[in-house]
This record gives structure tokens, C-alpha cells and sequence, in this order.
């Protein structure tokens, strides 16, 4: 049968002492946690559930009481050594960033910094850690706090076949590979983006704080429009990307048919000449298609020295122009409200001009980056 530990017993003094360490937080997290331990021992809690409430194993409890019990109050406090502080392994540095709470049968769906530091001193990874500490190492690691996107898996029974067709012409266009004879010279990325509304946009700006900084004298800060319904019909961009001049091009029509995706491929292939085979990503949009009713595309396609690359389903990630859409919005019609589409459509085209003469802006770079997984 196991040793019953109890904390040995505790004047008033000691436990008021504890209950300030506690309490204040006094020191550091690890001597928070020593000096919980105690007292719920000296309250007469046994060692297996003091465990379970502090989530740390029974032999680490029973370390801390008969520590307490030999030393005191000097246990408590984790003792630093001088010189260089200790560096982590590359194992501990990866279970630091990496490690989830539910992996460890705890009640949390996401760790804060306070309660991966306890976590990790509890089950002695390390000794001790601080909150910027523990902060650093999960920026050096490439760790940030953020949400979650959804996620759809493809379905695609030709998946794997789809998708090394459209990787193989991003790869001619990084550089990677050199193209054949047969093998497309330029790479463009297309698709629609929209549709375009008359309506106000959510969005950021700068504005005077409000609440208790508010400025009684000053007027109300501008709002948002509030809108219910959508007059002016819609408006649709189509977009393509050269992905290796980092070239963005786009036009604006009433609707997105085969008739329109063809008028836009058309002006695409205008722009090079017949001899430079081209390849044109895209998603499997049904006016994108040849099917059996139309065979528009395919025999275009044929005709005009082009290559037709179709993303598998539900796999649009794949298609580079979806993250210029990305900066598309959040530079132009986030936080708008335009009157009329001509008015909309104006500050589009202007912003394609101002991004392929920008297309190392630093800023775009980052919002493009940041969504890009192809």
C-alpha cells in the first residue's frame, strides 16, 4: 500500500503566507503552483486528488510536500543558477509550440500562455519558464495565436491526377522545371471573382476612441451604412495572374457564362504570341467546361495553342489567383460603400494598375503570403 504524505503542520502565519503567494501571484509560476499544493495538503486533501485538481502526477505532489516538509518556505522557490541560462533541445522546443491540451486529457480547447508554462514546469519539461520566455520560444518556432479556417476535403475520384496536372505548370512558372517542346512557356491562373454588389463593405479605419477615452465635445464617429436589399443587380471580375511576370489582368462583366470566360481567354491569348504555347489554370466552374451540349472551350483551346488545367473539386487552393483576390479585397472593398458599379469597377481597375506596378509592396506580399498554400 502506498505512503500516505501529508504536509507536516502549519501555524496560522504559514498558512496566511500561503494563501498571499497564492493570491498575489507572488513569484514565480512554479512557486504558485508548490505553494497550492501545500495548502491543499495541509486542508487535508490526499495526494491523487491534489494531482487531478493541479493536473501533475502523484510522485510530483509527494516531491513538494516532503521538500516543504524538510526545507520550508525556502522549497517553494525555484533555485536559479548563475552564468548562461540552459537551452532547450529541439524535442522540448517542438513539444513547447506544439503540444495541444486535448493530447492531455485536460478540459481546455486551447492553451493560454499561463496554462501551457504550468503544464510544462508540472510535467517537467522544464524547471521554469516565464510568460515572454515561453512567448519567444513560440515565435522562434513559427507559432502565433490565430483562428482556425475551415478545411473541405476534395472528393475528386481523379484527385491526385488533377492536381499534378496543375502543380506541373506552377512548377514551369517558379523556375523549377524547363518546359518541352510540348510544355506550356506561360502560366496564367484565372477565375471569377464576385459578385459585386452595391453594398457597404466591413472594414477597418482610423478613428478616435470610444468609450471612457471618448472626447464628450467630439461628434459620433462614422458609421457603417446599414443596408436591406441589393439594388443595381451584380457585377463579376474576371482575373487572371501570370505567374511569372507577377502580372495581374481583369475585366468586369454583367455575368459569368461560357460566352464571357471565352471572351476573356481570347484577350488572354492577345497577349502573346500564337507560337508561345500558354497554360490557363482554373477551377471546374461549369462555364469553364467542354461538355457534351458545348464544346466552345476545348475546341478554342485546341485551336489556339492553349492547355486547359482544371483544379480538382472543392480544391480552388490550388489555383494561385484566389490569394490576389484576398489582397483584392482587403485593399480596395473592404470598408467601401460605392454609389454605382461604375464608380466600383473604377477603383478595381485602378488598384490592378497600382498592384502590378507594386508587386513587391511589402505589405501585399504579406496579406498574398499569408493566404497562398499553392
Amino acid at each position: 500500500m502506498a505512503e500516505r504524505v501529508r504536509v507536516r503542520e502549519i501555524d496560522d502565519d504559514e498558512g496566511r503566507r500561503l494563501l498571499r503567494i497564492i493570491r498575489r501571484g507572488s513569484g514565480s509560476v512554479v512557486t504558485w503552483r508548490r505553494a497550492q499544493m501545500v495548502l491543499l495538503s495541509a486542508q487535508g486533501m490526499p495526494v491523487a486528488k491534489i494531482a487531478e485538481v493541479t493536473f501533475t502526477s502523484d510522485d510530483r505532489v509527494r516531491d513538494v510536500i516532503h521538500n516543504f516538509n524538510t526545507d520550508g518556505f525556502d522549497s517553494l522557490y525555484p533555485k536559479y543558477k548563475g552564468g548562461r541560462p540552459s537551452t532547450f533541445t529541439l524535442p522540448e522546443r517542438r513539444e513547447i509550440a506544439k503540444s495541444k491540451p486535448t493530447e492531455h486529457e485536460l478540459p481546455f480547447s486551447t492553451w493560454s500562455l499561463t496554462k501551457l508554462a504550468d503544464f510544462l514546469v508540472a510535467e517537467g519539461v522544464v524547471d521554469d519558464i516565464s510568460h515572454e520566455g515561453l512567448s519567444s520560444l513560440l515565435r522562434e518556432e513559427g507559432v502565433s495565436f490565430q483562428r482556425l479556417k475551415t478545411w473541405k476535403t476534395s472528393r475528386d475520384p481523379d484527385y491526385e491526377a488533377k492536381k499534378a496536372r496543375v502543380e506541373h505548370p506552377h512548377a514551369i512558372a517558379d523556375g523549377e522545371i524547363i518546359p518541352e517542346e510540348d510544355e506550356p512557356e506561360v502560366v496564367l491562373c484565372m477565375d471569377e471573382f464576385g459578385p459585386l454588389n452595391l453594398m457597404p463593405n466591413p472594414g477597418r479605419q482610423w478613428a478616435e476612441r470610444g468609450g471612457k477615452h471618448k472626447d464628450p465635445d467630439r461628434e459620433p464617429r462614422r458609421r457603417r451604412r446599414a443596408t436591406y436589399n441589393r439594388y443595381g443587380g451584380v457585377r463579376h471580375l474576371f482575373a487572371a495572374l501570370d505567374l511569372a511576370k507577377d502580372k495581374l489582368y481583369g475585366h468586369i462583366k454583367p455575368i459569368k457564362k461560357r460566352t464571357q470566360f471565352l471572351e476573356f481567354c481570347r484577350y488572354l491569348r492577345s497577349l502573346y504570341p500564337p507560337q508561345v504555347r500558354i497554360a490557363i489554370v482554373c477551377d471546374n466552374f461549369s462555364p469553364h467546361l467542354t461538355t457534351k451540349k458545348c464544346q466552345r472551350v476545348g475546341t478554342w483551346a485546341a485551336a489556339n495553342n492553349v492547355e486547359i488545367a482544371y483544379t480538382p473539386t472543392n480544391s480552388s487552393w490550388l489555383n494561385r489567383i484566389e490569394a490576389q483576390f484576398t489582397a483584392l479585397r482587403y485593399f480596395t472593398l473592404d470598408g467601401t460603400d460605392h454609389a454605382s458599379h461604375k464608380e466600383q469597377g473604377s477603383m478595381i481597375r485602378r488598384y490592378i494598375i497600382w498592384r502590378n506596378k507594386h508587386a513587391a509592396d511589402e505589405h501585399l506580399r504579406e496579406v498574398v503570403t499569408r493566404v497562398n498554400v499553392a
